[in-house]
């Protein structure tokens, strides 16, 4: 992909509509995200996170409404092609077949763009910026949880993307290492000026790191604003969420 001589970039979802089989997914959805912002969509189960963020990335198309990444449609010729998009997903998705320096590298080596010994040292070069420095030559398999994580999200970073989108960073991950994986995408959105769209239903990492919060429920935008703005709302449906207690309770099953 071609590089830009911003790092971050603008991203915009106007109007955004979908529906499944007559099931209305998102419901005019309108938000804008700015250049070097760590924006958060949070929301509960269902509420149309993952869907919107297919949009964001181009991998769905839209009823009606469009996103637009520096004011142009996302789907337009070439646009795609004109900024370096990088996606962290959830299960990290790394090949288990393959070292952590080779899922690293994968896509610099699948499309030939540098030569081994240059991939090599990227690889080394972002391993190291997200603590992972010296294991190269493990594989998935002997990694923990929050490890995998950090491996995705270097693999993310070989590209020198301007915009990264996280979906549910610290899922499956026990309370510290979350806040570990938040801090390191805010470290790194600070270091390298980033734009950073973060998806999730974890509310500690999202009023965490957030400059700004999008809360979903049902395909709608229920509030949206600074982290303190969207905890001040007195909508009932946010405050249900924000003061909703998700943690297992064993007292609470009938016998």
């Amino acid at each position: 992909m071609n590089a830009t001589a911003q790092q971050g970039v603008n991203l915009r979802a106007r109007d955004v509509c979908k529906s499944y089989d007559g099931q209305r997914v998102l419901n005019g959805i309108d938000f804008h995200v700015e250049r070097g912002e760590v924006f958060v969509l949070m929301g509960p189960s269902g509420s149309g996170k993952t869907v919107l963020l297919k949009h964001l990335i181009g991998l769905e198309v839209p009823d009606r409404g469009e996103i637009l990444i520096e004011g142009q449609p996302i789907h337009s010729p070439g646009v795609v092609d004109r900024y370096r998009l990088a996606m962290v997903f959830q299960s990290g998705a790394l090949l288990n077949s393959l070292s952590v320096a080779d899922n690293v590298g994968l896509y610099l080596s699948e499309h030939r763009l540098h030569p081994p010994e240059t991939i090599a040292r990227i690889v080394t070069e972002k391993l190291a910026l997200v603590g992972l420095k010296g294991i190269e030559n493990k594989l998935p398999s002997e990694l923990s949880g929050g490890m995998k994580k950090r491996v995705s999200i270097a693999r993310a970073l070989v590209i020198e993307p301007q915009l990264i989108l996280y979906d549910e960073p610290t899922s499956e991950l026990d309370p510290l290492i979350a806040v570990t994986i938040g801090a390191e995408i805010l470290r790194l959105n600070k270091r390298i000026h980033v734009t950073s769209i973060v998806v999730t239903h974890d509310r500690e990492l999202a009023f965490g790191i957030a400059d700004r919060i999008a809360l979903m429920n049902e395909g709608e935008l229920i509030a949206l604003g600074p982290p303190d703005q969207v905890k001040a709302n007195p909508h009932p449906l946010v405050q249900r969420f924000l003061q909703a207690d998700f943690r297992f309770n064993p007292e609470s099953i009938t016998p």
